[in-house]
């Protein structure tokens, strides 16, 4: 039995772009052939509009095969196990402690960090939205299962408002999650992730910590560090860390960082 943790690019919406894709061919092919409309420019300005959504529709269609194939955990260099297992490294729990992964999804990096913390309790907490409706509770149960790996729970949770109490954990981490929150701050969700941690606690938590989703993240490490923060700093994951710089920019990846410290 493998585990099955899924793709990152939804199938949906890989299918509905080649699905698009196909129906604007057909209909430019229509229209350059039988110019249907009474009037010739009539006609251009159609084959020209239906050219260009043809374009881009084929496009992204093309970009989500490809990302599907990198993002494919079974594959020789999977991206996406690369990420996972990046992180991972990163968390380190103590013997009988215990670490939150918020936002697990399909249970792959709850279930990377029980690997490298055997001794430690595990848990993967997400609110399964219908955008990836094909991440489930009992998907990650399954998965856990394949991987012979017993230390985890999972549960339904909100990372704007973790069901937790304050300093629960000994580590805290999360992959690619918040950037996916709409409307929420995202510094405060840090700080709500953070709030569960407890004082000596290690955190890691990685994604698109651009200015444009995150604010200026450097004040937000310092202002970390003044409440009492220690180890604090924004590691990138691009320049060949675990991802190359062409990766980032091909798989729209631009700004993954790391955000490491102890409470």
């Amino acid at each position: 039995m493998k585990p099955d943790y899924k793709n990152w690019v939804p199938g949906g919406m890989r299918k509905s772009l080649i699905a698009v894709s196909i129906v604007l061919l057909i209909l430019l092919v229509i229209f350059l052939i039988a110019a249907p409309l009474p009037s010739l420019a009539t006609n251009i300005v159609v084959d020209v509009i239906l050219l260009i959504a043809f374009v881009v529709c084929a496009w992204f269609a093309h970009w989500c095969v490809i990302a599907t194939r990198a993002f494919d955990w079974n594959a020789a260099d999977s991206l996406a196990r690369r990420i996972i297992e990046g992180i991972a490294f990163y968390v380190n729990v103590p013997d009988g402690g215990t670490c939150l992964d918020v936002g697990c999804g399909s249970g792959a990096l709850t279930i990377a960090v029980a690997k490298r913390n055997p001794h430690a309790r595990v848990m993967g907490v997400d609110r399964w939205g219908k955008e990836y409706a094909s991440f489930n509770k009992e998907v990650c149960e399954k998965n856990a299962q394949a991987e012979g790996v017993t230390n985890v729970t999972f549960q339904q949770g909100d990372a704007t408002k973790l069901p937790f109490a304050d300093e629960t954990f000994d580590a805290v981490t999360s992959n690619y999650v918040y950037h996916n929150v709409a409307g929420a701050n995202k510094q405060e969700l840090l700080l709500e992730t953070l709030r569960t941690l407890k004082k000596g606690g290690t955190f890691a938590i990685h994604d698109l910590m651009t200015q444009h989703h995150y604010g200026d993240m450097k004040s937000f490490v310092k202002k970390l560090r003044d409440m009492g923060y220690q180890e604090v700093r924004l590691i990138p994951t691009g320049s060949d860390f675990i991802m190359s710089d062409r990766e980032e920019k091909k798989y729209m990846l631009s700004g993954s960082t790391l955000l490491v410290g102890k409470k």
